[in-house]
C-alpha cells in the first residue's frame, strides 16, 4: 500500500477513527489495533513477507529478553551475536547475495575461470533495511546497557512495525519511540492539524515535484548516449529534485500521518539542498540514517579521536557502508566513497562543525558569500548523485565525461522539452516555499498561520489541486521502497 494510493486515502482515516473512538483510549487497544493495521498495511505488498517481518520481530524481542536476564557476559554477548548475524544474514541473502556472487564471478572470471553462480530469483522484501536497523539498534542498546528489554511483546512489535515508518523509515530508536508507545495518549487538535499540514506538503513533493521530475530525469538518464552534455546536466538537475522530493516527501508523511496518532517520529530531512558545505548537507540529510551510523558505527570505531589517519579511515567507512546501504550496486558505493571524499577537507581542518545553524536565519537572504557556498555545495551534490542514479559505473563515467565535453555549451534538447518548463517553473516554486519555510520543521508548517483565513485556505486549496491535477494514472512507488 502506497501512500499516494486511493488505497491510502481510505485505509488511513478508517484506523483513525477506530483509534480515537472505538479504543476508548485503552492503550492496549489502540496499540494492538496499531499492530494490526500496521501488519495489513504491510500484507498489502506482499503477505508473504509479512513472516519475514514478525520473525524478525520475534527474534529481536526474544533475543532483547534473553540478553536482560543472562546470569553472566557471556550469556549475554551469545544472545546479542546471536540476534545481529540472523538479522544481517536475512539482509545479506536478500539484498546482497546476488551482488556478492555476480562480482566473484566477475573478477575470477579475470584469471580464466568461468563458473555459473546459483542466484535468487525473488523480489527485496520491502523495508527490510529499515526495520532491521530498528532491530539492531534496540539489541545493540540493550548489550550495552542504555535501555533495558522490552518485556511487553505488542509494544516492541508495534515500535518495529508501525506502519507510518516500516517501509521507508525515519529509522527510529527505541530510546525515543518505545516511552511514547508505552505512554497513553489522549487526542491533540493542534498536533492532528499539524500533521495533515505535513502530509498535505509530503504530498506535494512527492507527486508534483518528484513524480514530474521523474517523467524528465528517467528520459534523459535512460536514452542519455543520445543527448549533449547540457542535456545531461538538466537531467542531473531533474534526478535532484526528485530523489529530494520522493524521499523527504515519504518521510513528511510518515511524520504527519504519525501525528494524527499523537506520536512524534524522528525528523528525517531538514532543507539539505540549502546547506553550505557537504558536512552539513549529511547533518541534514537522511538524518535518521546518518545519526544511526554515527552512533552505532562511527563512534565505536574512535569517532574522531585519534590522529588524522583514524579520522580519514573511519570517515571512509562510514560512507561507504552507508552507500552500500543504499543498495546492491558499485554505483552506491562509489557514491558513499565520493561523499567521503567531498566532506575530508572540512574532517581534517575541523571545520565540519562551522555551520550548524540554519542558512541566514531570520533574514530574508543568504549573504553572497552564503550564496557562493550553497551553490559549490549543490553543485558537488548533483554530481555525485549522477552515480547515485546511472546504471552501473560505465554509465555514470559516460554520463559526466559527455557533461564535460563541447556539447556542454550547445541548446539542451530533448523530447518534450518544452513541457519540461511547466516543472521547472514548478521547482522554482517550489524552493522559493522551502526557502521561506526553512526555519521550521517543514516548510509550510508556519507559511500562512498569520495570514487571513481566507487567503490561508486558498494556499491549502491550490496545494491540493496541483496535487489532483498531477496526480498520475498509475501509482508511482517510492524510490527509497528499494532500498
Amino acid at each position: 500500500m502506497l501512500f499516494n494510493s486511493i488505497d491510502f486515502v481510505i485505509f488511513l482515516p478508517i484506523v483513525f477513527l477506530l483509534y480515537w473512538f472505538i479504543t476508548n483510549k485503552n492503550l492496549f487497544v489502540q496499540n494492538t489495533l496499531l499492530l494490526v493495521a500496521s501488519y495489513f498495511f504491510y500484507a498489502c505488498w506482499d503477505w508473504r513477507f509479512l513472516f519475514l517481518l514478525m520473525f524478525s520481530t520475534l527474534l529481536d524481542y526474544f533475543t532483547g529478553l534473553k540478553m536482560q536476564d543472562a546470569a553472566n557476559q557471556n550469556g549475554k554477548r551469545f544472545w546479542f551475536w546471536l540476534s545481529v548475524l540472523v538479522n544481517l544474514g536475512f539482509l545479506g541473502v536478500f539484498k546482497y547475495y546476488n551482488f556478492f556472487a555476480e562480482s566473484f564471478t566477475v573478477a575470477i572470471s579475470h584469471f580464466g575461470f568461468k563458473i555459473n553462480p546459483w542466484t535468487l530469483s525473488v523480489i527485496l522484501p520491502v523495508g527490510i533495511s529499515f526495520y532491521t536497523f530498528h532491530g539492531l539498534s534496540y539489541v545493540i542498546d540493550i548489550y550495552k546497557s542504555r535501555i533495558k528489554a522490552e518485556r511487553n511483546f505488542v509494544d516492541y512489535a508495534v515500535f518495529v512495525s508501525f506502519f507510518p515508518l516500516l517501509v521507508a523509515g525515519p529509522i527510529e530508536r527505541a530510546t525515543h519511540l518505545l516511552p511514547q508507545i508505552k505512554k497513553e495518549r489522549t487526542f491533540d487538535y493542534d498536533k492532528a492539524v499539524n500533521g495533515l499540514r505535513q502530509i498535505l506538503w509530503g504530498l506535494f513533493k512527492k507527486i508534483v515535484i518528484a513524480d514530474n521530475c521523474a517523467r524528465f530525469a528517467n528520459l534523459i538518464f535512460n536514452n542519455s548516449a543520445e543527448y549533449s552534455g547540457s542535456t545531461l546536466v538538466i537531467g542531473a538537475l531533474f534526478f535532484t529534485f526528485q530523489i529530494y522530493g520522493d524521499f523527504s516527501g515519504y518521510s513528511d508523511i510518515a511524520i504527519g500521518t504519525a501525528r494524527l496518532f499523537g506520536i512524534d517520529l524522528l525528523r528525517n530531512f531538514a532543507f539539505p539542498y540549502f546547506s553550505r558545505d557537504i558536512a552539513e548537507f549529511w547533518r541534514r540529510w537522511h538524518i535518521s540514517l546518518s545519526s544511526w551510523f554515527k552512533d552505532y558505527l562511527y563512534i565505536p570505531l574512535g569517532g574522531s579521536k585519534g590522529g588524522n589517519w583514524m579520522r580519514i579511515r573511519n570517515t571512509f567507512i562510514i560512507f561507504i557502508i552507508s552507500g552500500f546501504w543504499h543498495g546492491a550496486n558499485w554505483t552506491f558505493i562509489f557514491w558513499g566513497a565520493l561523499n567521503a571524499l567531498f566532506i575530508m577537507p572540512s574532517i581534517l581542518f575541523k571545520t565540519n562543525r562551522t555551520n550548524i545553524e540554519t542558512v541566514a536565519s531570520g533574514k530574508l537572504m543568504p549573504t553572497l558569500k552564503e550564496f557562493f557556498q550553497m551553490g559549490l555545495t549543490f553543485s558537488l551534490i548533483v554530481f555525485a548523485w549522477i552515480f547515485f542514479r546511472a546504471e552501473n559505473i560505465g554509465h555514470a563515467i559516460s554520463y559526466i565525461s559527455e557533461i564535460f565535453s563541447s556539447s556542454l555549451f550547445t541548446i539542451p534538447k530533448f523530447p518534450d522539452m518544452y513541457n519540461s518548463i511547466v516543472t521547472l517553473l514548478l521547482v522554482g516554486v517550489f524552493i522559493l516555499i522551502e526557502w521561506q519555510g526553512r526555519e521550521g520543521e517543514f516548510a509550510i508548517s508556519h507559511i500562512g498561520q498569520n495570514w487571513y483565513r481566507p487567503i490561508r485556505w486558498t494556499f491549502y486549496s491550490l496545494l491540493i489541486f496541483l496535487i489532483g491535477m498531477f496526480m498520475p494514472s498509475v501509482e508511482s512507488p517510492f524510490i527509497y521502497f528499494q532500498f
